[in-house]
């Protein structure tokens, strides 16, 4: 990930980072939240219908299905993998930085993008075999 949008999510963060034990649930899916976080600290594992789908890294963002789709909702499971450190953004900061700084936009939808391709992959090869 880049350390421009992972900075950019720490400087306009809704709050302080938070930190997280390994194990602990940092938001369930089906759950309606107006907030995205980046990862200064640990890694953090994404579960769908309890199972496994991807880990993601220090660096990394997650989260952000839940404040650009309309009903809000988590569509799967974050899990602090290692104790983690991360920061939050909700909504409307989102939005604004958005508006202020096009570039973290490109670069969010690309870690999105890159995370599609490398999920693509692993359904592709799942379903081969």
């Amino acid at each position: 990930m880049t350390s421009i949008m992972l900075s950019t999510v720490k400087n306009y963060g809704k709050t302080l980072e938070k930190t997280y034990k390994a194990g602990e649930v940092i938001f369930r899916e089906g759950a309606v939240e107006l907030s995205m976080f980046g990862i200064l600290e640990g890694q953090v594992e994404m579960t769908l219908n309890g199972q496994l789908i991807e880990t993601i890294e220090a660096g990394g963002i997650f989260g952000i299905g839940a404040i650009v789709h309309g009903d809000h909702q988590r569509t799967s499971t974050a899990i602090a993998k290692t104790d983690c450190v991360l920061v939050a953004m909700d909504r409307e900061r989102f939005l604004f930085v958005v508006q202020e700084t096009p570039m973290f936009a490109i670069e969010v939808i690309q870690s999105y993008s890159d995370r599609y391709r490398n999920l693509k992959k692993v359904y592709e090869a799942a379903i081969a075999e």
